[in-house]
């Protein structure tokens, strides 16, 4: 298990666990220590590398599980890299088989508690090649890297396709809207987030001129609104292509690097890949008409770690994936988003899950009952908004319960503002109705977008 800040080192780590045949478990660097504590627990490392601010709050947990942990900072340096650099033999590489399994990554589930992800050297190997040849990799490329890499969309699929392809990578410890701007005529490739590119389009020294050495650039991990998609291209002449992937599959969709670049779309399914639209039944539906997402190739996922009974219930016969998107595919092949299932929020490219934080805010002295939405946000795509009703007699204070929130979960999952109210609205079978309240609420943002 390594959780770490991103650095060359931290990537070297990931490429020897595949090359050994060990297994990979990359932590979010935002998680606090019972965030952290849950998936050590429930993954049981053999080993763990860690920046050295985390070697305190990981100290209980890793002694009482027996797990050794050496510390590894954003430099490179730490116990771990002593330990390496006095080795004088490298290992003979382990001849893995295509469904071994090469990482597990958490993603959390409605019901607040995170479920890794097996993927197997098969499952990160396909989804690597295909995108490289989907967006025309070669050795001449150089991809300027801003994304964090304990996540799918920086580890996997940037690198992957950089090094699949033999191409250079500028590494920047994060994104920064000025180092960006400052390399891009070094570079030819970038990967991003919406919100990188909200970010870039606020910055006049953003210009054509300034993206001219660009080839590609690309968006995903949450939804890229089609105004900043006409913004880039009428400031650049450029279209973003925009993607769909998760966690269990990486990449599943492109927008074409040759032909139309569709705003609002995820484009069409990558070499390898199917996808089809089925209705709760799993009876495939027709062109344009709207139901639940399903994926199958060599790209998915085998399951979650040590939940079999949860794995089999994601799958639909045939070994379709049933991912939970709500989507249609229109009749020139191109797949439309239309929503999500299990009330999942994607703020600022991070899955965001409303459950987790509702069970803490129900928690706090004088909740009743708390109730997490989605709502738009110019900057993030969405952030997730707290509905609170109190106990009799009670008074809430809106700011302290966004407050006591940020020192549980990382800032990403927070609620950005609270509400206070008499009561939450339900239906005749007492369940709370958050679509009337997303769309109570959806103009929460609205104010700062237009200041």
């Amino acid at each position: 298990m390594v959780q770490t800040e991103k650095s060359p080192e931290t990537l070297a780590i990931y490429l020897a666990c595949l090359r050994n045949g060990f297994v990979f478990v990359p932590v979010n660097t935002a998680y606090r220590a019972e965030e952290t504590a849950y998936i050590m627990e429930d993954a049981k490392p053999a080993f763990c590398v860690a920046d050295p601010a985390r070697l305190t709050s990981l100290s209980e947990i890793t002694s009482n599980l027996g797990v050794p942990v050496m510390s590894l900072d954003s430099a490179g340096q730490g116990a771990f890299a002593d330990a390496a650099a006095g080795l004088t033999t490298v290992p003979s590489p382990e001849r893995c088989q295509d469904e071994d399994l090469a990482a597990i990554l958490y993603t959390s589930g409605t019901t607040g508690r995170p479920k890794g992800a097996m993927l197997s050297h098969r499952n990160l190997a396909s989804n690597g090649m295909a995108l490289t040849e989907a967006w025309r990799f070669t050795g001449e490329d150089v991809l300027l890297h801003a994304l964090p890499i304990f996540h799918v969309h920086g580890l996997f699929i940037a690198c992957s396709c950089a090094l699949l392809a033999g191409a250079r990578m500028i590494w920047l410890p994060k994104f920064s809207v000025g180092d960006v701007l400052a390399h891009l005529s070094r570079s030819t490739v970038f990967m991003g987030v919406p919100t990188y590119y909200v970010r870039l389009l606020e910055r006049t020294d953003f210009t054509a001129a300034s993206a001219a050495h660009m080839r590609l650039f690309t968006s995903g991990s949450a939804p890229l609104l089609s105004e900043t998609f006409d913004a880039f291209t009428a400031r650049t002449g450029m279209a973003i292509v925009e993607r769909y992937g998760m966690t269990e599959t990486g990449i599943n969709t492109s927008n074409p690097y040759d032909g139309e670049r569709r705003a609002g779309t995820v484009g069409f399914p990558l070499a390898g890949v199917e996808i089809r639209i089925a209705d709760d039944e799993d009876t495939p539906l027709p062109p344009d008409a709207v139901g639940g997402l399903q994926v199958r190739g060599p790209n998915v996922f085998s399951g979650y770690w040590r939940r079999p009974e949860r794995s089999t219930a994601e799958f639909a016969k045939g070994g379709w994936f049933k991912t939970g998107d709500v989507a249609r595919v229109d009749t020139g092949g191109y797949v439309h988003l239309v929503g999500r299932s299990k009330d999942l929020i994607i703020s600022g490219g991070y899955n965001v899950y409303p459950k987790e934080i509702e069970i803490l805010i129900n928690k706090l002295r004088g909740v009743e009952e708390a109730a997490v939405i989605g709502v738009p946000h110019a900057d993030f795509g969405e952030v997730a908004v707290a509905i609170v009703t109190p106990q009799p007699g009670a008074k809430l204070d809106p700011d302290t319960i966004v407050a006591e929130v940020r020192e549980k979960l990382a800032n990403y999952k927070a609620p950005k503002k609270a509400y206070i109210v008499n009561s939450l609205p339900r239906n005749v079978m007492g369940k709370v109705q958050k679509n009337l309240l997303r769309e109570t609420y959806k103009n929460s943002f609205q104010e700062e977008a237009a200041r």
